[in-house]
């Protein structure tokens, strides 16, 4: 059998992984007062560092693909701490890795990239980045959605872990991953060879910033936490002519809006009331003039799901209802819409109930329970999901960390008033105490799953 670049001696990645790690064998005591008093020291110590780093991060953000300079950081970040570090891994990725004896292997993911979002917060370290996107067009680039913060934790949490290698035992596995915002980044990690060139991961673990949750606090959900997203692109053509001789046309805008009202029986008609669905027409554009009925028009429409059969059911029931009513327009085959699916899918992502309740106990012991709260599931996006299904199977965890400033939260509680929204050009963490909280989370988690034996 062939085997891969990946797997050959010649591959730095391979080689540096193949290095035997020193392993420590001191006694570990009971998960308690002491350890997290430990925890509390150190990250006092790093909270300097982890602020100057994540103002540095939310001041430089790079789109998806993009996200050279960002990895670079983070890589040297993790080798400073101490781990093995293979760079350019499906892209722009990183992995580290800190073998410590035996024991499970637990892997936890950051993304690394941002949003074309001009910045509005007003903050003293806000984006002012540009760049090209992949049309290039000269667009504002922004953290929009707390990459920033996630990678601060992500450094944070290797950190401490790095430090407390007499309190754990097992395989500490760190991947920065770019473009989720493309919903590419994990199919290329795991393309590259993330599960086989690497140490498997008995769990993969991540945080996402909440925008409706205040900082010092951490959200869990059981079961389903995220949703399946699709980008569908549909082009109605017709025959275009005058506006006032619309009986020698087939107009397209007319076919347009029936189409976009049949779309939403594919929800409230032909999907089970407990199976959650949206189908969203978010673009339409067609025309360039009053009186000129146009030859085609264009919809963009975003689908989101949990189930796979409702996901299938819901891109069949587009191309059913578009076809269907392009013929009751009297059209001729060869001009029925086309429906374009876009590469960007995200599945579901569905947290491990059992791994999951671990996890927010773990961090409930740590945080007080009355910081760690249980959330509904949402139809936001993450490909995060990616990595619970591989035929592998790996049990995945991703909670929610609290960004939102306490006397702003309280305000959004009292007053109603809306607060800035994940992709908002408003939306910004509050540093501290998010990443502390953050750091504390995920150490007390990964902690927990590599307990050394007595």
């Amino acid at each position: 059998m062939t085997r891969s670049p990946l797997h050959s001696a010649s591959c730095p990645w391979f080689a540096a992984f193949c290095l035997t790690a020193t392993v420590y064998h001191l006694n570990l005591p009971a998960l308690g007062a002491d350890l997290r008093a430990e925890v509390q020291t150190r990250l006092g110590q790093e909270y300097s560092s982890l602020d100057s780093l994540y103002k540095h991060l939310h001041a430089h953000p790079e789109l998806s693909l993009q996200e050279k300079e960002t990895a670079r950081r983070i890589a040297d970040e993790l080798e400073r701490a101490g781990l093995q570090v293979a760079r350019g891994v499906g892209g722009n990725g990183v992995v580290g890795v800190l073998r410590n004896g035996a024991g499970p292997t637990i892997l936890v993911r950051t993304d690394l990239d941002a949003l074309p979002v001009k910045e509005q917060t007003g903050l003293p370290y806000a984006s002012k980045a540009q760049a090209k996107n992949e049309r290039g067009e000269t667009v504002d680039v922004m953290h929009a959605c707390g990459h920033d913060v996630h990678m601060t934790v992500f450094v944070g949490t290797a950190r401490v872990l790095a430090h407390l290698k007499d309190q754990w035992q097992g395989t500490l596995v760190m991947l920065g991953q770019p473009a989720e915002e493309r919903g590419k980044g994990a199919r290329s990690i795991l393309a590259a060879g993330l599960l086989t060139t690497f140490p498997k991961p008995n769990y993969c673990l991540a945080l996402h910033a909440s925008a409706n949750l205040p900082a010092g606090t951490v959200g869990h959900v059981e079961g389903f936490a995220l949703a399946n997203v699709d980008s569908v692109n549909v082009t109605i053509r017709g025959v275009g002519g005058h506006g006032a001789w619309p009986h020698t046309t087939k107009d397209p805008v007319v076919l347009a809006a029936q189409i976009i009202l049949a779309l939403q029986t594919i929800v409230s008609r032909e999907t089970s009331p407990i199976e959650p669905a949206v189908v969203t027409v978010g673009s339409i554009h067609g025309g360039t003039k009053h009186n000129i009925i146009p030859d085609e028009v264009k919809l963009q429409l975003t689908l989101r799901s949990y189930s796979d059969d409702v996901r299938k059911h819901t891109l069949q029931a587009i191309h059913r209802i578009t076809r269907g009513l392009a013929a009751a327009a009297g059209l001729p085959e060869d001009k029925y819409p086309s429906v374009a699916l876009e590469d960007e899918f995200t599945p579901a992502t569905y947290n491990d109930p059992d791994l999951t309740r671990r996890v927010a106990s773990a961090i409930q012991s740590w945080l007080g329970e009355d910081k760690v709260v249980p959330q509904k599931p949402v139809m936001g996006g993450e490909d995060f999901g990616e990595y619970g299904r591989t035929a592998e199977k790996i049990p995945i965890c991703m909670f929610w960390l609290g960004t939102i400033a306490p006397e702003v939260y309280r305000d959004h509680q009292e007053t109603g008033k809306a607060l800035p929204s994940l992709h908002s050009a408003q939306f910004y963490p509050l540093p501290e105490p998010s990443i502390k909280t953050g750091v504390t989370a995920m150490t007390a988690a990964v902690l927990d799953l590599l307990k050394r034996e007595p």
